[in-house]
This record gives structure tokens, sequence and C-alpha cells, in this order.
């Protein structure tokens, strides 16, 4: 069988990486096998990098470099990629949170889609417009199923109040999806906590993020519009993870904002 053709470096810079692997591999005569052995993995790793479906690690380019002594380009594209946008970060961000032990949300202006009902959803996504409503809409409830497996992730949530006073889709349905928030939340692993608009000014004005940590590290993950951003960088995901510490401060105890949930929806007419 032969090998999957490199990706076009022209499409991205994750596209570059992997095309440059496979290059610079092929120009010195070396096997997959053999730089599978140099970076201590797996075959079919290397196959897997080399394609664009898996993202190579700091370290390993590091050895690269070293080894291949490339002067740092290694090194220079990943810090580049991990800078802009992967044409395929919808599909990385999904496989990174259904593999996630702790997932930790911040959400500035609407419910997060793993709590989301299945009204509320599409009223968030059909105001987006373009096709195929409903399969987007199954999709996201689908990543619902983590919460109910066996082993479900904690997941943390900080809401602000205007999430909550905001009716999207009219009263009737916001009470019933703040009346599912209220019930979720009783789940041992569902924490939901909400900053009060009295809390004024705080850290969580710059955006909606959420981290994600599992068996390989913590990514962050942000969204903008029309696309996201995954931040693997653990400097970086540093400073997500005090933001949200920084955040939280702000946010009520659960039990007074389980409280503050319900009087909004009891308001909410």
């Amino acid at each position: 069988m032969l090998p999957k053709p490199s990706p076009d470096p022209k499409s991205s810079m994750w596209a570059w990486l992997a095309h440059d692997l496979r290059f610079y591999r092929a120009r010195r005569g070396l096997s997959g096998d053999a730089v599978a052995k140099l970076l201590t993995c797996a075959r079919s790793s290397i196959s897997r990098l080399e394609n664009g479906e898996a993202r190579p690690t700091e370290h390993q380019m590091a050895v690269l470099d070293e080894r291949w002594d490339t002067g740092g380009h290694f090194g220079r594209l990943l810090w580049y990629a991990r800078l802009g946008h992967d044409p395929n970060w919808f599909k990385q961000h999904i496989d990174i949170e259904s593999e996630a032990q702790v997932i930790k949300v911040y959400e500035a202006l609407a419910v997060p889609g793993l709590l989301q009902l299945p009204e509320y959803a599409h009223e968030v996504i059909a105001v987006g417009g373009g096709p195929d409503i409903n399969e987007l809409v199954a999709r996201r409830l689908a990543r619902q199923e983590i919460l109910t497996r066996q082993d479900p992730p904690v997941l943390l949530v900080l809401l602000t109040e205007g999430v909550l006073d905001w009716p999207v889709g009219g009263p009737e349905l916001m009470r019933k999806q703040l009346a599912y928030l209220l019930e979720v939340s009783e789940r041992p692993n569902i924490g939901i906590r909400v900053i009060p608009r009295s809390a004024g000014t705080h850290f969580g004005l710059d955006g909606s993020f959420k981290i994600m940590s599992g068996a390989s590290g913590d990514v962050a993950y942000t969204e903008s519009p029309g696309g996201g951003r995954l931040v693997p960088s653990a400097m970086e995901v540093r400073s997500y993870v005090l933001r949200y510490d920084r955040i939280g401060q702000k946010a009520l105890p659960e039990d007074q904002s389980r409280d503050l949930i319900g009087k909004i929806m009891e308001a909410m007419r």
C-alpha cells in the first residue's frame, strides 16, 4: 500500500510542518521505523505526524532539530503553527474533549454546548445561518454523551449572570434551560458557579474559553467567529488556568449560584 501523500504545505502551518517532517526524513534516507526509534514512539505515530493527523510535541521537534542539525527549523514551525488557525481545529477539539478527565469552562455569552438542551442548541446554531442546522445540533448533542458514560469527566463551569437572563428562544425555553442547569448541577461530576453582575469588572471580560485536562496534559480552547483555536503550549495554558482561577474568585459558591439560577428562572415569565 502506498503511503498517503503529504499535505499541501501551502494550506496551513500545520500542513507545512507535516510536509517537512517527511521531506527531511526522506532526504536523509531514513525509514519511519528509524525516526520512531529516535522519538521513542510507534511507527504508526510517525505516519500520522507526516499525514497531518497528529500534532508533534515540543520535545519531539527539539530532538529532530538537534539530531538533524536544522538550526531550530522544526521548533519554529511548531511555534508558528500553534499561533495560527488550524483547519482541523474542530475535530482536534472534539477528540481532546472526549478524552479529557477534567473540563473547566468559562462562558460569558451562552450556556456551554455540553449543557445545552436540544431546543437551545438549535436556537444558537440557527442564528448563524448556513445549511445542515439539524446535523450540527445532533453533533453538539452527541458530545454530551461523555457526561453520562461510566467514567464521566469532571465538568466545572463558570457562567456570567448575563448567560442566565438572556432569553434565548424566549422565556419559556430559557426557563426550561435554566431548570436543566439546576438539575445537572446536582450531579457529582458537574459544578456550576455564577459570576453575578454585581461583580463588575473581572478577568473574564476578554471572552470565553475552556481548559481540558487528560492523560496527555492540558489544552486550552478559545472560540472566535468562524473558527476556534487550540492552545497546547504548556506556558500559554498556564495563563488560562490562572485566568480561570481569577474569574472564579468573583463567582458565587455553588449553593448561592443555584439560588440565583432559580430566582432568574422564576422571574422569567
